[in-house]
Order: structure tokens, then sequence, then C-alpha cells
């Protein structure tokens, strides 16, 4: 066999043979998106299939869908599932295998079933929603109280939306007067990078949460298709846990995603987001207004009230006013009284008292004259025992330099002139030599 080996090409077209001869059918297959694109019409997919919940591949193929074949297929699946095919998409296909001599082999798409991958979308949004009421965030949302006075308005949207302009126009233009104030944080609306651009603007606005009063996010305008972004768990938990109450109108009427059902409320287009916020801040201004009136006509009965008891006292004022200074009289009287006959007993008491007190003084005063006497004697037999002079008669001296007692050798340096003080005189000198003592 080895003198006689087959050529690449008659070795593929030998196993082309024999798919023909053996496969020569159609089959069903179950698998997941891991690339899908398009190029003149055609569509090119990548295949696999995952083992469990692992993400390793235990098996992979490619897949085409030819244009006259897909220019069906794909709007009949868009309208059922509301969805254009995607990576992460699990999807069961109709195919037959195809291997060419030159391009390798492919499975050929004829046919695919949208409502197996209905099934797999609501499947993971079952599982997703039962995730989140286990870690106790899907209702969160719920329980934030929208603000009475909601017109610090996030939005996340595309800068280029068409509903995103609908939504800016109606609140300004709101037939109240009512004002509002937006600010843009933007973000992708459609395809796979919906979740991690949302969940990026989130955490923007989360930085300056104090400067809004509510989020609102919007997808207006075009199809409802592409819209898998918004069913995903990191971004439903991002927004169940996020701080301020969260609206969203994201433009479908299908299928209420994830995203609609953590949020705090839900509407279904951006046009009806603003129509909300419009009749949510009138609602507060007719509050406002109705607590105006009742507290005009409040304060007018209570003004009518206060008048009335101020007239009846007015009339009660003169009769009161003699009663209470006839009183007065009275008391004055009895005051003074009572002073004539309390101060000439108050006048005696306080001779005493100063009698006592001047009988008291000299004796006390006799005794700290003496003690101060006896300590001023012995201090000045202390400060004459610490006399520099009784020293130096003792045969001691002291020595200064520059004004300063020299105690320690240490304090002079050779050239410094000195002064000996003496009992009869002094004696100049200068440091020619310094002996220092060591421990």
């Amino acid at each position: 066999m080895s003198n006689n080996p087959l050529t690449l090409l008659e070795l593929n077209s030998l196993v082309r043979h024999v798919i023909e001869l053996q496969m020569n059918r159609e089959y069903w297959v179950q698998a997941e998106i891991s690339e899908a694109r398009e190029s003149r019409g055609h569509c090119y997919m990548e295949l696999v299939e995952k083992e469990g919940h692992s993400a390793t591949p235990v098996a992979k193929a490619s897949a085409r869908c030819w244009r006259n074949t897909w220019m069906l297929l794909a709007p009949y699946f868009e309208r059922a599932t509301g969805q254009t095919l995607h990576a992460g998409m699990k999807v069961l296909l109709k195919v037959y295998p195809q291997f060419h001599e030159a391009y390798g082999f492919s499975w050929i798409i004829t046919d695919i079933d949208p409502a197996y991958t209905m099934g797999d979308i609501a499947h993971r949004r079952q599982e997703i929603i039962r995730q989140l009421k286990a870690e106790g965030v899907f209702d969160l949302q719920k329980e934030l109280p929208i603000p009475m006075c909601a017109q610090r308005i996030a939005v996340i949207s595309a800068a280029t939306a068409a509903g995103y302009g609908d939504f800016c126009n109606q609140l300004a233009d709101n037939e109240y007067g009512l004002r509002f104030v937006t600010q843009l944080f933007e973000a992708a609306m459609q395809g796979e990078q919906v979740e991690a651009s949302v969940i990026a603007a989130l955490d923007r606005i989360n930085a300056q949460a104090e400067l809004f009063d509510v989020v609102v996010i919007i997808r207006g305008g075009g199809a409802t298709s592409d819209l898998s972004g918004f069913d995903t768990l990191p971004l439903a938990e991002n927004v169940a846990n996020f701080p301020l109450p969260i609206i969203t109108g994201i433009g479908h009427e299908r299928d209420e995603s994830v995203l609609d059902m953590v949020s705090n409320t839900r509407v279904k287009t951006p046009t009806a987001a603003a129509a909300f916020l419009i009749h949510h801040q009138k609602k507060a201004l007719d509050h406002i207004e109705s607590a105006q009136t009742a507290v005009i006509n409040r304060t007018g009965r209570l003004l009518a009230e206060a008048e009335n008891r101020i007239d009846a006292l007015a009339a009660r004022i003169p009769t009161a006013a003699t009663m209470a200074v006839a009183h007065q009289k009275i008391c004055l009287q009895r005051m003074s009284a009572g002073i004539l006959t309390a101060a000439p007993r108050r006048l005696q008491s306080m001779h005493y008292r100063l009698d006592t007190t001047a009988a008291a003084i000299k004796p006390l005063a006799e005794r700290l004259l003496t003690n101060r006497r006896h300590l001023l004697a012995m201090l000045q037999q202390r400060a004459a025992g610490l006399d520099p002079a009784l020293m130096l008669k003792r045969g001691y001296s002291i020595t200064t330099a520059a004004g300063k007692t020299v105690r320690d050798p240490n304090m002079l340096k050779t050239g410094d002139e000195i002064e000996t003080r003496l009992e009869k005189g002094t004696v100049k000198s200068t440091v020619k030599r310094i002996d220092r003592l060591t421990d």
C-alpha cells in the first residue's frame, strides 16, 4: 500500500462518497451557537455542545445556511422568538452533512425550530428568577419609594435612539409646565454588549447617586428582536440591588424581560416612562396644592377664632384691671406693715453678729502674726547660713567664666578667661590646661 498511496484529493473524494452514501438524509440536532455571522446573504455558524454546567465543549462543528434558505428562516425565527440568532443561544436545527474536497466538512441547515429556542429561553429566564428569589433580591426594587418630586432623572439609553429623544421632548413639553433635569449615561441597548454596557452605566450613576431621584432605562423604536441582553443574571442582580428606584421602558410588549421584573416600575415604551414621571410629579403637585388650600382654610378659621377670643378678653380687661389694682394695693399694704415690723428685729440681729465677730477677730489676728514672725525668723536663719561670704571665710572660692559659675571643667576650653573670688579679693586667670575627671 505504501507503494501506491492516495492523493489528498482522492482521499477527500472517498470521504465525500462515503458520507453521501451512508448519511444521505437530514437530521434534527440540538446545539449551542458559539458564533454566528452573515456574509453575502449566507449565515455561518459554529456549533458546540458543553458537558453539564461546564464551559468546556465536548463537541464542535461548523454549520451553514445558504442565502435562499436563510432569507426565509431568519425572519420566521425572529418573529417567533423576538430575537436574532446569537452566541450562547441553544437551537434545534435540521441539517444534512456535506463534505467538500477543498473546504472540508460542514452541516448544511435547512430548517430551524423556534419553539425549542423559546423553551430554552424561558427555562433560562425561570432559572434566573429562581436564583434571584433565592438570594432575596427579586423584590428589593419594589420596596424603594419613588420620591414625591422625582425631577432629577438619570437616563440609560443609546444617545442616538429615537426613544431617548422622544422621552426628553415629552418631559420638556409637558402640559403642566413641570420641570425635569435629565442626564444621559450612554449604553448599548442591543446585542451582546447590553449587559456589560448597562452595568457600567449603573456604576457611573451609583458613584454620584445623591444627584438623582430615579433611574430610567429606555430602548425605543425599531424591532423587538435581540433583547437577550436584558435577561442575564449579572444585570438583574445589579438592578435589583441598586439604591435608586429604576424605571424600565424597553419598548417591547411581547415578553416581560427579567430586567422588567426586578425593576421598581415597568412601562412599555420611553414615552410611557416620561408620562409616568409627569403623572407622578403632577400627583405631588396636586397634593401640595390641596395641602396649601387646607392650610389657608385652617389658618382663616384659626384667625377668626383668635379674633373672637381677643374681643372677649378685651371686654373683660377693664373689670379685671380694676380688681387687679385693688388686689395689688392690699398686698402692698401688707408688705409695708411687715417691713416696719421686721426691720428693727433684723437690725438688732445684725448688730449682735457684728459685735461677736469683732470680739473674735483680735485674738485670731494676734496668733496669726505670732506664727508668721516665727516662720520669718527661721527663714532668716536659713538664708544667713547660705550666704556665699560665709563659704569664702571657710576657705572655699567661687570661679566664674563669662558671668556664669563654673561647676564642670567641660564648661571651659583652653584660652578662656576665668575669675576666682576669694575671701579677701579676686584672681583672674587664663585656662592653659584642663584636667577632666572620668567615672
